[in-house]
């Protein structure tokens, strides 16, 4: 097996698991996940496709130079961001990218990031919709959520979906690089949902997947009082003990 259909395959896998009906974190048209190929392409959901029946014919390969070039470009419309998605496709006969196809050619130029998943998972929009979200974008509040999400994520003030969200995600994942060293693995978005980042399909789907557990976590511990959070001097260490580099690493995390 190549390596586009390695990635396709574990495209597809990824996107039916973040659409289960056992945790379901988007329905209908929501979300959309990508694979990168190599430099120049990558997978992409195709616009309006369902995460939960994502088929072959459903995921576009685009050339990334095509859509990163956007990013810096202040004079572009609607109309020709639109052009510029479809010219983006390897195969022109195939279906038009999701326009979040943007900030998917963006994070795949990051080291270490092969696969991006995005979702508007509920509870985690529950914060995300209250004025306490960057509050649970900077905190952490058990060990395994610090394992599997990070110190602390990206939080990016809502903006509209396109051009103007991905120049937006790409300032504030910048600014979290600059002062952690190292690309985040939750992107929190304002009224929206949540984006998560890693080297393998199982990295993406454990930060969703435990983003949204302790979304859950969140919201009953403030119905009791409110969540105590972990000091931040314990959240550093836990991300740094070799026990949980071990468990990460057996996790494909």
């Amino acid at each position: 097996m190549n390596l586009r259909s390695e990635k396709l395959r574990a495209l597809l896998k990824l996107s039916h698991d973040l659409a289960s009906p056992f945790h379901p974190l988007a329905i209908l048209g929501e979300g959309n996940t990508s694979a990168r190929l190599d430099r120049t392409t990558f997978l992409v959901k195709a616009s309006g496709s369902s995460l939960g029946t994502l088929a072959k014919s459903d995921v576009v390969e685009c050339r990334a130079e095509v859509l990163l070039a956007l990013l810096d470009d202040r004079k572009i419309s609607d109309v020709q961001v639109d052009q510029k998605l479809m010219a983006a496709r390897v195969d022109a006969g195939a279906r038009k990218p999701s326009v979040e196809a943007l900030f998917h050619a963006w994070f795949l130029t990051l080291p270490g990031v092969e696969f991006v998943g995005h979702t508007h998972a509920p509870a985690v929009n529950s914060i995300l919709c209250s004025p306490r979200a960057g509050e649970f974008a900077a905190k952490r509040i058990f060990p395994d959520e610090v394992v599997c999400c990070d110190v602390a994520s990206v939080f990016v003030p809502y903006t509209d979906p396109g051009l103007h969200l991905a120049r937006t995600i790409r300032q504030r994942t910048n600014d979290f690089i600059k002062r952690y060293r190292r690309p985040p693995r939750v992107v929190l978005l304002e009224n929206h949902g949540l984006i998560t980042l890693g080297r393998t399909p199982e990295a993406v789907l454990a930060a969703m997947l435990m983003a949204e557990k302790a979304a859950t976590i969140w919201l009953g511990a403030t119905a009791l009082g409110g969540p105590v959070f972990l000091p931040a001097r314990t959240v550093v260490r836990i991300a740094g003990r070799p026990d949980e580099a071990l468990r990460r690493k057996v996790l494909k995390l």
